[in-house]
């Protein structure tokens, strides 16, 4: 059920734009083995239950082999890195990660013949940090949350940082990481004639929802842009309620791929500036929404799962038509980050309301 008291955030849109991603991002990703546009699933039994128009969902369950959507980043800042060194370079590519973006640094190591080296905060899930392994990355436990993961990998000796969060000083790689995800919504843009009214996504330290402003802050179509975050975890909504980024304490959750404490330094600006809400979800709500999606057609995880469960705390604050449009970003499959927490709620009886 969700809290007595929802947290959320929500700003006018004040018309202020941005420069948008590089171009020939897609067509590097086009050559990648196995790469295709992932599916845009229409679900007209969601978009009844939110009473809206159409809810269309991206499902990044299968992008480059891999059941979420990080290796679109990793893959193109390794790109760079290795760009104009002489060939048969060898880097240590060195990570932390909830699971997700260690394993596609992990994937686009081996794929260049690189390699990685991946630090993993407490709570990530064995099966995902197994899979990490499985790639040919020496994995590195650490016993603490993921800021600590990512304080101890900024510190590895004579490693290449490919992080997916900013700080003052370190901006250049997590910036290509970001400029990677351009693929998704150019995917998006492919697919659908005029814009959405409402685009929807999971954020951890922000990087993901940074490429939706970024892409639709610097265009004509302005969709209302809308994060979700899990409570125990939510530093852009504490960030943009404070008007000033923030660290939070992090707790147990299901979604382990957005339990993260700081809001990445390069993102900050344009969330605080491009977004037009901000709302915090509960495991139980995501477990509820990764149902409803499975009946779908979709296999979300929790992190993926978070997106339908954000736009149904959220629309009844925000002003959109009988008529609109939302786009959900389903971020990861089910695989991606297996959950006991998820998997005991999925097994609830639910009330009709979250069906």
């Amino acid at each position: 059920m969700a809290s007595d008291l929802r947290q959320m955030w929500t700003a006018a849109d004040l018309g202020w734009r941005c420069e948008p991603a590089p171009a020939g991002i897609r067509e590097f990703h086009a050559k990648l083995p196995g790469y295709v546009p992932t599916p845009l699933v229409d679900a007209p039994e969601l978009a009844a239950s939110l009473g809206v128009g159409r809810v269309l969902v991206k499902d990044e369950s299968a992008r480059l082999g891999l059941p979420a959507f990080k290796a679109l980043g990793a893959s193109w800042a390794v790109h760079l890195l290795l760009t104009g060194r002489p060939a048969g370079t060898a880097l240590t590519l060195v990570t932390a990660t909830d699971g997700n973006h260690g394993r596609a640094v992990a994937r686009t190591a081996r794929l260049f013949g690189q390699r990685a080296v991946v630090y993993v905060p407490e709570g990530v899930h064995p099966a995902a940090v197994a899979a990490i392994g499985d790639e040919g990355a020496t994995v590195v436990a650490v016993p603490g949350p993921y800021d600590e993961a990512v304080r101890r990998a900024a510190a590895h000796p004579g490693g290449t940082l490919v992080q997916d969060t900013a700080w003052p000083g370190y901006e250049r790689v997590p910036g290509w990481i970001v400029d990677g995800y351009s693929t998704l919504f150019a995917e998006l843009d492919d697919r659908l004639p005029t814009a959405p009214d409402l685009v929807v996504v999971p954020a951890g330290v922000g990087s993901l929802a940074q490429a939706a402003v970024t892409h639709y802050r610097s265009g004509s179509a302005r969709p209302a842009l809308l994060t979700v975050e899990p409570e125990t975890a939510a530093c852009v909504l504490a960030s943009l309620t404070a008007g000033e980024p923030v660290t939070v304490p992090t707790g147990e959750t299901a979604l382990a791929g957005l339990n993260c404490g700081t809001v990445s330094s390069l993102a900050w600006p344009l969330l605080r500036d491009g977004l037009s809400a901000a709302v915090a979800v509960t495991d139980e709500e995501t477990a509820a929404a990764a149902q409803a999606l499975a009946a779908a057609g979709v296999p979300a995880g929790p992190c993926g799962a978070a997106s339908l469960a954000g736009a149904r705390a959220a629309l009844p604050a925000l002003d959109l038509p009988p008529s609109a449009t939302i786009v959900l970003l389903s971020t990861e499959g089910r695989e991606a980050n297996p959950s006991s927490i998820t998997k005991q709620a999925l097994g609830m009886i639910l009330p009709n309301r979250f069906r």
